[in-house]
């Protein structure tokens, strides 16, 4: 039996592999007399239209297969191996890095530090470009593959070394250049910590990277995150309410001379600025069509803009419900607030909005994202849940009924007695998920 080439799990009925009586087991091996490396070589391979497949059979033979489609269709073929190859492991040891802050104990996934250019393409993930060979810059060109999201952190190459403890981080940013040459979109982020790549040195990293527009599209700055778990580690200090404040003007100053210059906003604050500086979030506008809403901008601001929209056309009843929702500390206002609203139009919604705090990472912690079940449990427990309790999704892993501490959904149910639903991030959903049995 042939062991070359990337094992095959699953064929989707009704594509053209089902037509080719390709089967579960069976390994690609080429395309185009090209041996498949991963993902990036079988993607930009199968765009043709004429195509020439080997295909290793469960049974040891081999077929050649000619394939006449049309032009970016798709074969129908999913693999073990979704990269179709091993993940690229971070080799820095960024003094923010959140990973290190975890407790031993857990899971063993939750432990691996990602740092794959090809991740950043397919899932959105953030690279210090750092583990980027120039093989790997010159296929991102030569597939055209973009966004590649780029951690920035700053564009002082001394500090940036110091920052990711790793001696090749300064000289990894003129990898950049070349992405930018060639055309290549990007988005950036910065992880901002007190003390070192804030002040004069976020001045001088905002102003650096406007040198990319328009192919940097955006870059977001976010506070880092500390949590209860750093005794080993370097000491960062906590921005405060004055110093959230003082990020903010410094950005909005920023943006206010970049749009003027560009036509785009371009540097984004994380939510949790406006959040803990006690601030309004700006209108919509500024977000730039919310372009770095996964890193945690906009979020909120999108989701009170799509309530309003969705309670306009709302109609009341007097029907009886009570439901409960537990939220994160940082989200805990806005879910309040909209609670309220949601109470004038259906007087008989008993609605009860628990805040969590993290005690598992410590309080300084207070996504609801970062949530565990035994945070959850501890505090809801023996409270009157009503009918049904309502959590966020990204308190579950992505695609499963599991907590980020390996409780699942339905252990969480039996142990509270409640029905819990998860409820997607949209305003909408977050109304039906409430008013609907």
């Amino acid at each position: 039996m042939n062991k070359k080439g990337h094992v095959i799990s699953r064929i989707v009925p009704g594509s053209i592999a089902q037509e080719l009586e390709l089967e579960v087991g069976d390994r690609l091996i080429a395309i185009n007399d090209k041996e498949i490396e991963d993902v990036f070589d079988y993607q930009y391979l199968i765009e043709d239209e004429y195509i020439l497949m080997l295909v290793g059979k469960v049974n040891g033979e081999e077929w050649e297969l000619e394939i006449e489609k049309d032009f970016g269709e798709d074969i129908g073929i999913e693999f073990e191996n979704g990269l179709m190859d091993d993940y690229k492991s971070c080799h820095n040891k960024c003094v923010f890095c959140f990973i290190d802050q975890m407790p031993k104990g857990m899971r063993d996934t939750l432990y691996f530090k990602d740092d794959d250019s090809r991740l950043s393409f397919l899932q959105g993930n953030y690279v210090t470009l750092t583990n980027m060979s120039e093989k790997d810059i010159n296929r991102i060109i030569e597939y055209k593959l973009s966004p590649i999201n780029v951690s920035f952190h700053t564009t002082n190459p001394e500090l940036r070394c110091k920052m990711l403890h790793n001696r090749f981080a300064g000289d990894a940013l003129k990898k950049v250049d070349k992405l930018f040459e060639a055309e290549v979109e990007m988005n950036g982020q910065i992880v901002l910590c007190k003390g070192m790549n804030d002040g004069k040195e976020l001045d001088r990293s905002i102003a650096d990277l406007t040198k990319y527009i328009p192919h940097l599209k955006s870059v977001s700055v976010v506070p880092v995150g500390l949590t209860k778990f750093r005794n080993q580690l370097e000491p960062l200090e906590a921005f405060s309410k004055e110093d959230s404040a003082l990020v903010l003007k410094q950005i909005h100053g920023w943006q206010e001379k970049i749009y003027k210059e560009y036509g785009t906003h371009f540097v984004h604050a994380g939510d949790e600025w406006y959040i803990m500086a006690e601030e309004e979030f700006p209108d919509s506008s500024v977000y730039d069509g919310y372009v770095q809403l996964e890193n945690g901008v906009g979020m909120v601001k999108l989701l009170l803009e799509e309530f309003e929209a969705e309670y306009k056309g709302l109609v009341g009843d007097d029907k009886k419900r009570f439901v409960s929702i537990a939220t994160g500390v940082s989200a805990y206002p806005y879910i309040k607030k909209m609670t309220e609203q949601l109470k004038v139009k259906f007087p008989n919604l008993t609605i009860q909005v628990y805040r969590i705090i993290n005690h598992f990472f410590g309080p300084k912690i207070t996504v609801s994202g970062l949530l565990t079940g035994q945070d959850l449990i501890s505090q809801l427990k023996g409270k009157d849940l009503g009918d049904k309790l309502l959590l966020p999704c990204n308190v579950l892993r992505s695609g499963e009924d599991v907590f980020l501490d390996d409780i699942t959904l339905s252990e969480f149910e039996n142990t509270l007695q409640v029905k819990t639903d998860i409820v997607k991030s949209s305003g909408r959903d977050f109304i039906e998920a409430v008013i609907l049995n």
